[in-house]
């Protein structure tokens, strides 16, 4: 039998096509920009966390292959999905209205080069 360990997922690549447009998005929206190094000509990496999370993304060059905008199904957890979403049309994202679904309230939204996110409250099964 093998020991179990952790398997912690701490950051996920976002591809972009301007990164300093993107980087502008994410911080307007609430991300911290926690490193921003371009350790040769052809890498710039940027790392943003969101508020309270133990995940970040990182944007940049050089760090992906994949075609900017094509993540899709990227999600994250909030207390009020009406705050998130009063939120995010405050920083001039297009958010979606708030739904309530049976999994929880959602608001969805894409960033400059469409890459797809949610924002769900979860419910409250008590």
């Amino acid at each position: 039998m093998l020991d179990r360990m952790d398997w912690k997922i701490e950051l996920v690549a976002i591809p972009v096509t301007d990164v300093d447009r993107a980087k502008d998005f994410y911080t307007s929206i609430g991300f911290i920009a926690d490193h921003d190094h371009t350790p040769s000509p052809d890498i710039r990496f940027v790392q943003l966390t969101p508020p309270g999370s133990g995940c970040s993304i990182c944007i940049g060059r050089g760090l992906t292959s994949a075609e900017p905008g094509s993540v899709e199904g990227m999600q994250m957890v909030v207390d009020s999905a009406d705050k998130a979403y009063e939120q995010l049309i405050a920083a001039g994202v297009a958010a979606t209205p708030v739904e309530d679904l049976a999994w929880g309230r959602f608001t969805f939204f894409a960033d400059p080069d469409g890459n797809k996110w949610a924002l769900q409250e979860l419910p409250n099964y008590s």
